[in-house]
């Protein structure tokens, strides 16, 4: 059973798939291909096979530079860090600029509370007609 990979990167010679098909650095088609002359074309060229998606048959696989490589790992993690998480809930208060000292207390410990059990507040002030 072929493992699973657990985040993008180089994979190296260690391939679970005698078939692939192959991208070339430059995102065209090179067909499918045995292992064995996938691993022969990254030695000629200098560089890395990167899979790409594994649950077509066959996987694609993908050869890429160490720059291009790390530019799509940072792609990726800037694109997580931009999703919201799972149970991430957000709270937004509003209130006007003229509120009352005792309901800006109480919104003000209503916040801490949120903040308390992890949860992203968004604050809204609005000018006081």
């Amino acid at each position: 059973q072929p493992k699973s990979k657990a985040a993008f990167g180089s994979v190296g010679r260690r391939i679970p798939y005698r078939i692939l098909h192959v991208i070339n650095q430059d995102g065209e088609s090179l067909g499918n291909m045995h292992r064995a002359d996938a691993l022969r074309l990254m030695d000629q060229h200098g560089l890395k096979l990167v899979l790409l998606r594994e649950n077509v048959d066959p996987p694609v696989y993908r050869l890429m530079t160490g720059q291009q490589i790390h530019e799509e790992q940072l792609k990726r993690a800037e694109k997580k860090k931009a999703s919201p998480k799972p149970g991430m809930c957000t709270k937004e208060l509003s209130f006007s600029s003229a509120i009352a000292k005792n309901d800006l207390e109480t919104k003000t410990k209503q916040i801490a509370q949120w903040i308390e059990k992890r949860h992203h507040v968004k604050v809204t002030i609005r000018q006081a007609k």
